[in-house]
C-alpha cells in the first residue's frame, strides 16, 4: 500500500507542474526516440547490403581477369584481360568438386532500339545456369536453353525497366529489338529485382546466349567473368582455394607470378559488410545515447529543485514518522515514473521519426524490438540512477531544520 501511495503522490507532484514535468521528460523523449530513429536507419543500411549482395546469388564466386591488386586501381598487364576463357570455366565445372552451376559471362553497353522506341542498356552473354547462380525468375516467356547456346540464336531475355521503356505496356514476347543494328527476339521478361546497394538497377539489362554475344555481337574469344554457384556455403573456401589453384595451373602461373585472374568470395564480402554496418549502426545509437545521458542530468536538476521546493512537506513526513526509506522512496518512485513516461512517449517518437526517414528520406529503416527495449529500460535506469542523489538528500533533511524551512 505504501508503495501505490508513493506512486500518487509521485504522480500528484508531477501534474501539480505538467510544464516542466513535460521539459523534463523530453530529453528522455529525445533520447530514446533518437536511439530508436538512428538503430532503425542502421539496420535498414545492413538489410540493404545484405538483400542486395544475397540478390547476386547465394554461395556464390566470381572470377574476373586480372590480379587482386589491379582491382584496387592499379593498371593491369597488356592482354590481361583476354586471359580467361570458355574452357576455363569448364574445366572449372569438371574439375572442381562440390560445384552446382558454372556460367561464364561477357558483358558490354548498347543502345537497343524497338521501331522508335530506343534505350541504352546492359548487355549480358550468358549460359542457362547463369539463372540459376544468380537466383533470377522469368516473370514471362522463358531463359536462355543450351539449344539457343549451341545454335547462337538471336534471342534476349529482358529486365523490366528494358521493357517498360521500349514497349510501354504492351507484351514483349514475341517481339523483336535490335542491338548494333542486328534483330533478336524477345523470349523472356525478368521479375523485377530493384535497385542494388550501391543504387544501381539491376532490372535495366538484356540477357543473350553467351556464344550469340562473343562471335556475332561482341567479337570476342575471350569471357569477362565466371559465375560459380557452390552447393555449400562451408565449402566457400575450400572451391575458391581449389578454383585458384587449378586457373593458375592452366595459366601456367608458377612460384610467386601474381595472377592473371581474381576470385572474389561473396559470402566473405558480405559479412564483411555485415560487421561494418553493424558497427555504424552502434556507432549511431551511441550517438544518439548522448542525448538520454543529458535528459538524466535534466532529471536531476528538476528533482533537486522539488526537494528545495518540498522541504516543508518533508519535515512534516519525517516529524509524522516516515522514515529515511519511505522519503527515499517517495522521490525514487516520482524519478522512476518520469523515465518511464519520458521512455514511452519516446518509444512512439522514434517510432515516427523511423517511419518518416523511410517515407520522406528515401532510406530503408528497420524498427526492431532490442532498441526499443534497451532504450526504454535505459531510460528507467536513468530516472533511476539521477533521482538517487535528490532523494537521498531528501531523506536525510533534519525535521526541525525542514519544518523551520520557508
Amino acid at each position: 500500500m505504501l508503495f501505490n501511495e508513493s506512486v500518487r503522490i509521485a504522480l500528484t507532484a508531477l501534474l501539480a507542474n505538467k510544464l516542466r514535468s513535460i521539459l523534463t521528460m523530453l530529453g528522455i523523449i529525445i533520447g530514446v526516440g533518437a536511439v530508436i530513429a538512428m538503430v532503425s536507419v542502421g539496420m535498414g543500411v545492413r538489410q540493404q547490403v545484405q538483400t542486395s549482395i544475397a540478390s547476386l546469388g547465394s554461395n556464390m564466386l566470381i572470377v574476373s581477369p586480372g590480379s587482386a591488386s589491379s582491382a584496387g586501381g592499379m593498371r593491369t598487364a597488356a592482354g590481361t584481360s583476354v586471359k580467361l576463357k570458355l574452357n576455363d570455366a569448364d574445366a572449372i565445372k569438371a574439375k572442381v568438386k562440390n560445384i552446382d552451376y558454372v556460367s561464364p559471362t561477357v558483358s558490354g553497353s548498347y543502345q537497343i532500339v524497338n521501331g522508335s522506341q530506343n534505350w541504352n542498356s546492359t548487355v549480358q552473354g550468358v549460359t542457362s545456369e547463369y539463372m540459376a547462380i544468380r537466383s533470377l525468375t522469368v516473370n514471362a516467356g522463358a531463359f536462355i536453353s543450351a539449344d539457343d547456346i549451341a545454335s547462337r540464336n538471336r534471342v534476349a531475355v529482358i529486365g523490366t525497366t528494358v521493357a517498360t521503356n521500349l514497349f510501354g505496356t504492351a507484351n514483349p514476347i514475341g517481339q523483336n529489338i535490335r542491338i548494333n543494328n542486328s534483330p533478336y527476339k524477345v523470349i523472356g521478361v525478368l521479375q523485377s529485382k530493384g535497385q542494388s546497394s550501391m543504387g544501381q538497377d539491376q532490372d535495366d539489362v538484356v540477357i543473350i546466349p553467351l556464344t550469340t554475344a562473343q562471335e556475332r555481337l561482341i567479337g570476342i574469344t575471350y569471357v569477362k567473368s565466371i559465375n560459380i554457384q557452390v552447393t555449400d556455403a562451408e565449402k566457400m573456401d575450400q572451391v575458391q582455394a581449389e578454383v585458384e589453384l587449378l586457373l593458375r595451373q592452366r595459366h601456367q602461373i608458377t612460384g610467386t607470378k601474381e595472377d592473371d585472374f581474381t576470385v572474389r568470395n561473396l559470402t566473405s564480402i558480405m559479412q564483411t559488410m555485415t560487421e561494418t554496418t553493424t558497427m555504424i549502426t552502434l556507432l549511431l545509437g551511441s550517438i544518439a545515447a548522448i542525448s538520454l545521458v543529458v535528459g538524466g542530468i535534466g532529471i536531476m536538476n528538476i528533482m533537486m529543485v522539488s526537494v528545495t521546493e518540498r522541504t516543508r512537506e518533508i519535515g512534516i513526513r519525517k516529524a509524522l514518522g516516515a522514515t529515511f526509506q519511505n522519503i527515499m522512496m517517495q522521490f525514487l518512485i516520482e524519478a522512476i515514473v518520469i523515465g518511464i513516461i519520458g521512455g514511452v512517449l519516446g518509444i512512439g517518437f522514434g517510432y515516427a521519426a523511423a517511419l518518416a526517414i523511410s517515407t520522406f528520406g528515401g532510406f530503408t529503416t528497420v524498427v526492431t524490438a532490442l532498441p526499443i527495449l534497451l532504450s526504454f529500460s535505459v531510460s528507467v535506469g536513468i530516472g533511476l540512477f539521477f533521482g538517487i542523489y535528490p532523494a537521498r538528500k531528501a531523506a536525510l533533511l533534519d525535521p526541525i531544520e525542514a519544518l523551520r524551512h520557508e
